[in-house]
């Protein structure tokens, strides 16, 4: 498989389930909000995305109110009880251990909040393995392919042939498509759930488990 120098991930459902901390988030800012509380598989249509899309599309609200309950959400989720309430997916420091080891270079884009994705990061000791980390904006205004594209050329990615994406949603293989690099789709997160899933959208493999990553990235 080919040696990617450049490997770039995604946070919420690849490097980290971080299921827990925002569905706790998201249900306090329900119930601050008074709104109807879903059932629970709608919620991890909340990982991932831009929290203030999810509550646009599962309510009807229009831009400004999916804002305003977004900032309710922020409010709770940069508390350490959220954020912090997330575990590693068995098997990926060792991907980024061996990465590190063969001397690739790891970089991180992720929705998450650039300020949140930082102290999460950092607390799971993935900074071991990158300086690379790379979230949105305070307004939002960044689409994946602007966060990636951010990440690479810090990075100091010169060739995009060199490059891969590794995430578990439609918005990593998109951002992944629009700069031209290579993507590969995890199913063991929330936004992907099987390789037909992954299939759909351009891709250089498909690994259902973190240790499926080492043959695609040419570890093995």
């Amino acid at each position: 498989m080919k040696q990617y120098q450049y490997v770039v991930f995604d946070v919420d459902g690849t490097l980290l389930d971080t299921a827990e901390g925002i569905v706790k988030a998201v249900k306090e800012t329900m119930r601050m909000e008074k709104l109807e509380i879903p059932a629970d598989d709608v919620f991890r249509t909340f990982i991932g995305p831009p929290i203030q899309n999810s509550f646009e599309k599962l309510y009807g609200f229009g831009a400004k109110r999916a804002q305003e309950m977004a900032a309710v959400f922020r409010n709770f989720y940069r508390q350490d009880e959220y954020i912090l309430r997330a575990k590693p997916y068995e098997g990926i420091y060792e991907v980024c251990r061996a990465l590190a080891a063969a001397e690739r270079k790891i970089g991180i884009a992720t929705y998450k909040r650039q300020d949140y994705a930082e102290k999460i990061v950092r607390y799971f000791q993935f900074d071991r393995y990158t300086d690379y980390i790379f979230g949105a904006d305070h307004e939002n205004r960044l689409k994946k392919v602007d966060i990636i594209r951010l990440c690479l050329n810090e990075m100091g990615c010169k060739d995009y042939g060199q490059a891969v994406m590794i995430g578990d949603s439609d918005n990593d293989a998109i951002g992944a498509q629009a700069l031209g690099i290579d993507f590969i789709g995890v199913t063991y997160g929330f936004g992907f759930l099987s390789e037909e899933d992954v299939n759909a959208y351009a891709n250089a493999g498909c690994a259902d488990t973190p240790l499926g990553l080492f043959g695609l990235l040419g570890l093995a």
